[in-house]
């Protein structure tokens, strides 16, 4: 780890906090312990090699543990625990002075079902199984179908048919979803211009909107003169 050569404690928390990815290992750990597979999800220009390596730097440094040992989720500690009104701070910054239109390289569809997955309300539908089917219409044959399995108080994800009916169906482009996600647009707006395009019953229609899931960031307003 590089250092800044300073006692001073702003420089000390600075050198482990500012590492490339480290802020963005601690935002997905404050929602509860990962295993390896499901980080890398949050970071998919990380190369595996990078995580494993700053992994255990911040176990190193006291920030990230793993009780169970190898192969068992990991989790912060006391001290990245602390970390994590940091993050949230930055992000707000984030929100309120950086938002802008997305740029080519910022439209990722692994990052936006991974933090999508992360912030529907599967109970929003009852305890019947529900099953929304998401249809992006600017991808690839490849990703351009998404299943979203909802039962139990839990949500699965699948890249193919699961073979259940779908109550749901959903159509829309990534970059529209990024942005209702994020909070530059309202859920109801892109649904009444027909942007986000959702075809269920009345009952299920209303419910759909309470399970779709936004950025916990997402009430907060921009700033931009732009």
């Amino acid at each position: 780890m590089k250092t800044y050569g300073q006692f001073c404690p702003v420089a000390k928390a600075a050198q482990l906090f500012c590492m490339r990815w480290t802020p963005l290992i601690v935002r997905d750990l404050a929602g509860g312990p990962l295993r390896f597979s499901e980080l890398q999800r949050g970071v998919p220009l990380m190369s595996p090699s990078l995580l494993s390596r700053r992994l255990e730097e911040l176990q190193a440094e006291g920030v990230v543990e793993r009780p169970g040992g190898r192969g068992t989720p990991y989790q912060l500690t006391e001290a990245g625990a602390d970390l994590v009104p940091l993050v949230v701070e930055l992000g707000t910054w984030g929100q309120r002075w950086t938002r802008r239109q997305l740029e080519e390289g910022e439209v990722d569809l692994g990052l936006f079902i991974w933090a999508f997955e992360r912030s529907v309300d599967p109970s929003a539908f009852g305890g019947a199984r529900r099953v929304v089917y998401l249809e992006l219409t600017d991808q690839p044959a490849g990703k351009r179908r998404w299943w979203f399995v909802n039962e139990a108080g839990a949500v699965d994800v699948c890249i193919e048919d699961p073979g259940h009916e779908v109550d749901v169906f959903v159509e829309s482009t990534l970059p529209d979803l990024i942005r209702v996600w994020r909070g530059d647009l309202s859920l109801r707006e892109v649904m009444d211009d027909g942007r986000v395009d959702v075809h269920a019953g009345t009952r299920l229609r209303r419910a759909f909107t309470k399970w779709f899931g936004v950025s916990t960031l997402a009430h907060v307003g921009s700033r931009r003169g732009d």
